[in-house]
């Protein structure tokens, strides 16, 4: 038996995976709760995580009637970029900062022009800062918080500090490292004169964490967690990654030809490559995969964040939200979406607003301003889906993750605006699936058995056929030319190349 924890910004989900019998005997999540501020502040106290996961833990334990003391390994996937700032007692110096703040917006440009520009960024890195990494998060504490910044004794990402409190052991592994902004993503090393651009009064040396390989063991659990947990002695937790690393093994995209979109709190589009990605936009984030390879990626930041607003504003639940959108018209009778609610990363647009065009008094409809902000969500998910080039274009099918991807209607929209096949894996909590399958590579790797993450993989993600959802012509024209009008309102409003 293996587990499989996904701490995303929303929630903290487990997964109880039999790898011999390929099946989820339990499930489980509990949810956080988010800090926000109008200046883009987004943070969280990293106690809920570990309330979360205990919570879930039991909960899915006991969902799969199982003794926890035969569970052999535990996995642990990640929302990317969070600082988690520890003083030398392990105690957090401050709350987390998440990957979708964005107070930290004139730090990150602050801090590209001291790395000699998108060049710089590309020749120390093999990425482009962008706001939301954990570099300019450090930089923001040295000059708010002099205090606690210089009590810092050791620097996580979420999924290294829950590696953390399971083990004692402060450890990285390159898929997440990749996101801090501090980390070359070619060489798969810390780059220490980087981060002391941005931390001079720190030694990268010590407060960074110690890299591991993604197959190895990050230790074993604590005696004291163990205990709290109800497992045996022995129980190992493996490197873990990056929510999208971990979904990545989890919808089983760990070789060329695959792209997995995930429609969760944010979005993402990422596919395989074995060698690191020289994109010729600064938009696509080079990061490595927690498998071995690259992962090239993009991410935009408003997804089911930008439809709850929507959904919450008119008091609908999830299924009156889907009967809505799937009511409205292709295009919403002219009604489009800008829904950076949380600012943009791709296109870069950190501080840029939410609104709602085209709309006239007889347009102005529930059902209209729901479609919209779909429609708006995928259009900017199309816009980073086409800055993957060849790695995407010659895909003949997407995975499609995330919360969103449980609704149908969505689906079809997501087909007809990339114009592609698209399909979700049967299990759908692909970054805790993946967790759980690292966990496992990592245990039969450690314990000499040696079956392989493609062997695991196979045996254990599959496709839900039912799902299967097919581009259909006249909407793939119409959505052309929709998403055209999209273009030109980001030209128009925010500078951005048509």
């Amino acid at each position: 038996m293996y587990v499989g924890v996904d701490c995303g910004t929303q929630s903290t989900k487990v997964v109880v995976v039999d790898i011999e019998h390929a099946a989820i005997l339990g499930e489980a999540s509990r949810p956080h709760h988010l800090i926000e501020g109008d200046n883009g502040k987004r943070e969280q106290d990293v106690s809920e995580w570990v309330a979360a996961l205990t919570e879930a833990f039991h909960e899915a334990v006991s969902e799969a009637r199982i003794d926890a003391r035969d569970i052999r390994a535990i996995g642990v996937s990640g929302q990317q970029h969070g600082m988690v700032a520890l003083d030398a007692d392990g105690l957090p110096l401050h709350p987390a900062k998440l990957w979708c703040d964005t107070e930290t917006a004139l730090h990150n440009e602050a801090l590209i022009e001291q790395l000699g520009g998108r060049e710089g960024c590309l020749d120390k890195l093999g990425v482009v800062l962008q706001t939301g990494y954990t570099a300019s998060k450090v930089a923001w504490l040295r000059d708010t918080h002099p205090d606690a910044y210089r009590r810092i004794a050791t620097l996580l990402l979420p999924h290294d500090y829950l590696n953390f409190w399971l083990t004692g052991e402060r450890v990285a592994e390159c898929g997440d490292a990749s996101g801090t902004g501090y980390f070359d993503t070619r060489t798969r090393s810390w780059r220490h004169d980087v981060f002391q651009t941005m931390a001079p009064e720190l030694s990268p040396e010590a407060v960074l964490p110690r890299l591991i390989d993604s197959h190895a063991p990050v230790g074993r659990v604590r005696p004291e967690v163990a205990r709290l947990l109800g497992l045996g002695d022995d129980v190992l937790v493996s490197s873990g990654g990056g929510d999208n690393m971990m979904a990545a093994i989890g919808t089983g995209n760990i070789a060329p030809g695959m792209v997995t979109l995930s429609l969760g709190t944010s979005g993402t589009v990422y596919a395989h490559s074995a060698e690191p990605m020289e994109a010729e936009d600064a938009q696509v984030a080079n990061f490595c995969a927690s498998h071995g390879g690259w992962l090239p990626l993009i991410c935009t930041m408003n997804v089911t964040s930008a439809t709850t607003k929507v959904r919450e504003l008119f008091g609908f639940d999830l299924v009156t939200f889907g009967e809505r959108v799937a009511r409205a018209p292709l295009g919403a009778e002219g009604v489009m979406a800008l829904p950076f609610f949380n600012g943009e990363r791709v296109p870069a647009l950190p501080h840029a607003t939410a609104s709602f065009e085209g709309m006239t008094s007889l347009n102005t409809t529930a059902d209209n301003l729901c479609r919209a902000v779909v429609e708006g969500t995928t259009f900017g998910l199309r816009y980073g889906f086409e800055r993957l080039g060849e790695l995407a274009s010659q895909a003949s099918q997407v995975r499609l993750v995330g919360g969103g991807a449980k609704s149908a209607v969505w689906r079809q929209i997501v087909a007809d605006v990339l114009d592609v096949d698209v399909i979700c894996p049967r299990i759908t909590e692909a970054a805790a699936l993946g967790g759980a399958i690292q966990a496992a590579w990592c245990d039969t790797q450690t314990r000499g058995r040696g079956e392989s993450l493609a062997a695991l993989t196979e045996r254990l993600v599959e496709v839900d056929l039912d799902t299967l959802t097919r581009p259909r012509g006249e909407p793939v024209r119409r959505y052309q030319e929709l998403y055209q009008r999209y273009r030109q309102a980001l030209a128009e409003r925010y500078d951005v190349a048509p």
